[in-house]
């Protein structure tokens, strides 16, 4: 019920947001949502499996940041936006490039400016991985990172068992669709020419994800991907947000204390579901406290006044 009810239930918040496209070195680009602010602190926002700037828990946290006055922007990993993009590729967990690209590239524009960062789910995963990649070289003042599946093996067993499997349906349903598209348009290294046939991740990880992005095969691309062995090598104030019954991922994925670095938290709840964490009086009055807690966060490590939240 925690998982389901923000997807099904919440109204999604309503934020005017500003595009922008954003080329990337190697001849592709990302889309970029951002808030009306104009200055002041950024947060860049890094969505889920086959989310967008569209996401509930993604237009929550904008509509939250707004009003409290802090700019921000959503990245879209690629063809997420709603416009294909235009390299034989597509984005995985791991895939931290481009974040780190958007990172340079704001820091480049404002050079005096704060950056934190928050990611949920797959999001999560590739914000986490990023800040241990960087090391004391990461550009961000802080992140936060949320329901992430720090062992992808483990995650996608998981996503294969029980009421999981209706996500992984849905989730699977939309990555062979945009893969028959793209194979309209141009050539794909995939190693099935069935997509139909891939019923759960671990079957489209190999077949698809794993050829398309350089990996021998699905073992090869979740031991790589996977943000767990990254956690020991952050070096940037970092906050995880984790439920212990989110249906996505199973308890032996929990980092433990002797994983973590000193600069990472971790806040474990007993319930949140997988990008819940969902309280109050059902249905009349719902208090979505996540957003609260992360607003919390960036707005004491960011120097904001409190006063400015509206």
């Amino acid at each position: 019920m925690q998982t389901l009810w923000p997807t099904l239930i919440r109204r999604r918040p309503r934020v005017q947001l500003r595009h922008e496209h954003l080329e990337l070195p190697d001849g592709d680009f990302v889309d970029l949502q951002w808030t009306e602010a104009q200055m002041g602190p950024i947060v860049i926002v890094l969505h889920g499996l086959e989310g967008s700037s569209n996401s509930v828990y993604a237009r929550g946290l904008l509509k939250a940041l707004h009003n409290c006055g802090i700019r921000s922007v959503v990245m879209h990993f690629r063809g997420c936006s709603g416009t294909p993009n235009r390299l034989p590729r597509s984005y995985h967990s791991g895939d931290t490039a481009d974040f780190a690209y958007l990172v340079k590239t704001l820091k480049q524009r404002e050079p005096d400016v704060m950056i934190a960062a928050v990611g949920y789910s797959l999001g999560g995963n590739v914000l986490l991985k990023w800040l241990g990649e960087s090391g004391t070289q990461a550009l961000l003042t802080t992140a936060v990172a949320v329901s992430v599946p720090f062992l992808l093996a483990s995650s996608a067993d998981r996503m294969d068992k029980g009421f999981s499997r209706v996500y992984q349906w849905k989730l699977l349903r939309s990555l062979r669709r945009k893969t028959k598209q793209k194979l309209q348009c141009m050539p794909l290294n995939v190693h099935t020419s069935d997509l139909n046939s891939l019923k759960n991740f671990r079957a489209f990880d190999d077949a698809v994800t794993a050829p398309l992005h350089g990996f021998r095969d699905v073992e090869h691309y979740y031991a790589s991907a996977s943000s767990q062995q990254y956690l020991k090598d952050i070096h940037v104030d970092t906050l995880i947000l984790h439920a212990r019954d989110d249906p996505f991922m199973t308890a032996d994925a929990i980092p433990t204390t002797e994983e973590l670095s000193e600069k990472t938290k971790l806040e474990l709840y007993p319930c949140g579901g997988h990008v819940g964490f969902v309280a109050g009086t059902w249905p009349w009055l719902t208090d979505y406290w996540l957003e609260t807690r992360i607003i919390e966060h960036l707005i004491l490590r960011l120097n904001i006044r409190k006063t400015a939240t509206a």
